[in-house]
């Protein structure tokens, strides 16, 4: 089978009524924090398990919100919802896409977690050896290191400036103390959002069910077989997620979650349908 994305323009209604709801969620979750000061994103966002904010609910509700402050990262997962959704529904069938849909998703919540548990870790282990050995050169080094855009900070840059003037000064101790724990807080309880890593799953369904379609690129506009469409993209979110910059803050690793549990469940479903033939 080769997909034609103008053969059926009519978007199929799986995914029409999952983009209705993505985009509702999105606008309830605007209208919350402008009118009501309710954080959406803090109390059904995805956070890690380590943190005091985590409840189990957030693996399917995070799928839902996507940033508040734009519609980019929106607008490019339901246009991939639709793109690679509509084939993947009319192929399967509404039931096997929405399960295929929630597991690619959960997924990717649970590799999220899993990998921003282990890569805050060494965080975690430096603060709790600075508590125990404060100063300002190991404070410079664990800002510089755990900080998103410490460099730029004029506030980091201001008290660092102030406490090498008058290095022996007690407060500036306590206070560089308090910085650290603000770190790791602000780390910690950073909530995930968004539908990409269910995306990222049905782009790798498409890839293994299609293999050969071609998929025109927006940027850069040029034809790409499915096949390397995927292993591309899939290269560069775990180049991106290894790399692990603090400066990104895209979760690579749910990415590849929502990959991960999609090859494993087209197995599955492929290793089901060969045990029936065989019966």
């Amino acid at each position: 089978m080769n997909p034609s994305f103008g053969a059926r323009p009519s978007t199929p209604p799986t995914v029409r009524n999952l983009i209705i709801i993505t985009v509702v969620c999105h606008l309830l979750s605007i209208a919350a924090t402008e009118f009501l000061q309710f954080d959406v994103v803090k109390n059904f966002g995805l956070h890690n398990w380590n943190s005091a904010d985590f409840k189990p609910w957030q693996l399917i509700s995070y799928i839902f919100l996507h940033d508040t402050g734009g519609i980019t990262h929106l607008f490019f997962n339901m246009l991939g919802l639709w793109m690679f959704g509509s084939v993947l529904e009319r192929f399967w069938g509404a039931q096997k896409f929405i399960i295929f849909y929630f597991v690619t998703g959960i997924g990717a919540g649970l590799i999220n977690v899993f990998s921003t548990t282990i890569l805050l870790q060494p965080m975690f282990d430096s603060a709790v050896f600075y508590m125990n050995h404060p100063g300002y050169n190991l404070f410079e080094h664990f800002v510089s290191n755990y900080l998103p855009g410490s460099y730029e900070n004029e506030g980091v840059n201001e008290f660092l400036k102030a406490w090498y003037s008058d290095p022996l000064n007690p407060g500036y101790l306590q206070e560089s103390v308090q910085i650290v724990n603000q770190v790791t807080d602000i780390r910690l309880n950073t909530p995930t959002v968004g539908a990409s890593g269910s995306i990222y799953g049905l782009l790798l369904a498409f890839g293994m069910l299609f293999p050969n379609s071609v998929i025109m690129l927006l940027i850069p506009p040029i034809p790409m077989k499915a096949k390397y469409f995927v292993l591309i993209f899939g290269g560069m979110e775990l180049l991106l997620g290894l790399r692990n910059n603090l400066e990104d803050n895209v979760g690579h690793f749910a990415h590849l979650g929502g990959m991960l549990f999609g090859i494993l469940l087209i197995l599955l479903w492929k290793k089901q349908a060969s045990n029936k033939n065989v019966l």
